[in-house]
């Protein structure tokens, strides 16, 4: 591609086609509040019918100069649908600048792609940038943390506050901020990825079928020495959990599908080695027997989804094997 495309805002759908629509037509409101924005979708293993209905969608509305859609088959996850476009992008001969990961459940508030830009080009050791999430009526999601870590992992099992005080340094989620901050990694519901930051890394690990994968990228990036930042002046409406069924198995305690924890395993035995993982399970599971026993005499509610303790242990012999064909972990 011969033209200067300063902003490649990447989507990926899967069974969210209405999501997406909805999506686009938050961005068409603002393609032009910078020059050189354009769309790239990876239609991700839903139908043919899905494919076609979004390019009708985008014919109808003559956003064809700047919005165009690959669709694949099958379904390869977040990581793997991103890499899609990604790696057709950084094989031009003049790559986009920049890169916008963002969820199909995402609404862009007014200004948000000209906050991003901003954000971006006036700090330039920031390599990836995100913006507020927030919810419809304008609540304030958490969208920054801190490195997923052992010890995060026995507090989240143990559920206490007396033990979530005095480990707090090891904590995950970071307080929501109004003004600018450098957290450990954010969510790549919506993400601002300099385009000299994937020629210098790679691209997303597709060993990450769903989860995980954000803060593996930002763990990476760091280790590069570029920064991480969060721009509350650009907001965006999350439709949290509307494109995929984590957070509401999650918060409904029910099973988690196995490809999450498949993920969470990956993750700890990359950055924490495979011992690493046997040790976090080890501790979770302390942390686990904690909050059972608050359950029982302390007739507190239960925290764990089922089978969670099981579950922990997938791909325990193999983290870091993926297959071939599905690209699933351990599978």
């Amino acid at each position: 591609m011969s033209e200067t495309i300063k902003l490649l805002i990447v989507i990926v759908n899967y069974r969210a086609t209405d999501l997406t629509l909805n999506c686009l037509k938050s961005i068409s409101t603002q393609i032009d509040d910078v020059s050189g924005v354009r769309v790239a979708i990876c239609e991700n293993g839903t139908s043919e019918t899905d494919a076609c209905r979004i390019n009708q969608f985008i014919e109808e509305n003559r956003w064809n100069s700047w919005c165009w859609l690959k669709a694949v088959m099958p379904n390869r996850g977040f990581s793997g649908g991103n890499n899609v476009i990604l790696q057709d992008a950084l094989k031009w001969d003049k790559p986009p600048e920049n890169f916008l990961l963002l969820n199909a459940d995402t609404i862009l508030r007014v200004d948000a792609i000209r906050e991003l830009m901003a954000a971006v080009e006036s700090n330039p050791k920031a390599g990836i940038v995100s913006p507020r999430l927030e919810w419809p009526d304008e609540t304030p999601q958490i969208s920054c943390f801190n490195f997923i870590n052992p010890l995060s992992e026995f507090i989240d099992a143990a559920h206490t506050g007396f033990i979530t005080r005095i480990l707090k340094s090891y904590d995950v989620p970071v307080e929501i901020s109004d003004s600018p901050t450098e957290p450990e990694w954010t969510t790549f519901a919506c993400a601002l990825i300099k385009c000299s930051v994937f020629q210098e890394i790679g691209l997303l690990d597709p060993g990450y079928f769903l989860y995980f994968d954000d803060p593996d990228f930002c763990r990476r990036a760091r280790q590069h020495g570029w920064s991480v930042l969060n721009w509350p002046a650009a907001r965006v409406i999350h439709l949290r959990g509307q494109s995929n069924p984590v957070k509401t198995l999650t918060k409904e305690l029910k099973k988690r599908p196995s490809y999450f924890y498949a993920s969470r395993a990956r993750y700890f035995a990359k950055f924490y080695s495979v011992p690493g993982l046997w040790l976090t399970n080890i501790l979770w599971s302390i942390g686990r027997i904690l909050s059972l026993i608050r359950e029982i005499f302390g007739h507190k509610t239960p925290h764990i989804c089922d089978e969670q303790a099981k579950d922990i242990w997938t791909n325990w012999s193999h983290p870091l094997r993926i297959s071939k064909t599905s690209g699933v972990p351990g599978k």
